[in-house]
């Protein structure tokens, strides 16, 4: 089959599209043919195999997992012995462990779930990983109608996803993000919109319920002065952060170290695409609460190209790659 393999870590221009063999599948698991994956940083994260702690996961000199990409959107081609939610047929979405910028990938049946049927398939590929994400951080802040909410990275892929959840809460949304992505923002349901080149978050004082920082380049000094002094600060992301060994994710890490010593609660969230959360995404998509943001389309081919264009922020809400 045609993908995106590579057999070492580096930078986006080392990728080739050239041929691999078909993933095989386990008794639990899927074969998926691809119509869409999706680019989020925890590809270029584990293109580059940093930071390096990334490796202990991944492989430590060359990657495991020859294909890229996490997030996928296809048809089932075949399903494993004890598979009971699935069968041939079947359009699904979901994370991929094969590696989704592919032709076909394979996935575990406890991470799919059938594709919402109002969207197109680059819609639910851009969903898993940063729906998912989005989810986990408006639940872990608890975040309930009238509070006021500030989300940086909104013009991102978590920030299109986390700006709708909250709002479908019944929070007031400020969206941080820049220049070029305050309109989207604001269309995407934000009530107001701080544009970071002009102004910084803690411009109006201490005055946010909730700080969901998706961003994960801002101090934590600098969320704490943002917050009520019983506000809730969610550490999400940081992997473009500093620091060649872990990044910005010893933030998350240490949340709960540090919370129990300030008067704000601080926690930190990563993402793990399970079936039940898919399915809860799926339910406000149907609904329409939720519409996921594609900033812009890349052919298979052209995976560089969309790798490093969502690396330097070029679109709004999140890159995806269709597969013919």
């Amino acid at each position: 089959m045609r993908a995106i393999a590579r057999s070492a870590y580096g930078p986006a221009e080392a990728l080739r599209l050239g041929t691999v063999d078909r993933p095989s599948i386990g008794d639990e698991e899927v074969l998926v043919e691809v119509r869409a994956a999706a680019v989020d940083p925890g590809v270029w994260i584990f293109m580059t195999g940093r930071p390096y702690a990334v490796r202990l996961a991944s492989g430590l000199r060359r990657p495991k997992a020859p294909v890229l990409g996490v997030d996928v959107a296809g048809v089932v081609s075949a399903v494993g012995a004890r598979v009971t939610r699935f069968r041939p047929g079947d359009e699904v979405y979901g994370a991929s462990g094969s590696g989704s910028f592919a032709e076909f990938a394979s996935a575990r049946q406890t991470q799919l779930a059938a594709k919402p049927a109002g969207v197109s398939f680059a819609q639910a590929a851009v969903t898993p990983v940063s729906g998912v994400t989005a989810l986990r951080s408006v639940r872990a802040a608890h975040v309930r109608p009238g509070q006021r909410v500030l989300i940086t990275g909104a013009g991102g892929g978590v920030g299109s996803f986390a700006v709708q959840l909250a709002k479908a809460c019944g929070a007031s949304v400020t969206g941080v993000c820049s220049t070029s992505k305050v309109e989207t923002v604001r269309a995407w349901g934000a009530d107001e919109v701080i544009d970071y080149a002009r102004d910084e978050i803690d411009r109006d004082g201490a005055r946010y319920d909730v700080i969901l920082d998706l961003a994960g380049s801002r101090p934590l000094s600098l969320l704490r002065r943002a917050a009520k002094p019983r506000g809730t600060i969610v550490l999400v992301g940081g992997g473009h952060a500093e620091g060649r060994i872990m990044g910005g994710f010893q933030r998350q890490m240490a949340a709960p170290l540090i919370s129990p010593f300030l008067s704000q609660r601080l926690c930190g969230v990563t993402a793990f695409v399970r079936t039940a959360e898919l399915e809860e995404l799926t339910d406000y998509i149907d609904e329409g609460r939720l519409v996921p943001a594609v900033g812009a389309t890349y052919a298979l081919a052209d995976a560089a190209d969309a790798i490093r264009d969502h690396a330097a922020s070029r679109f709004a809400g999140k890159v995806a790659i269709t597969v013919p």
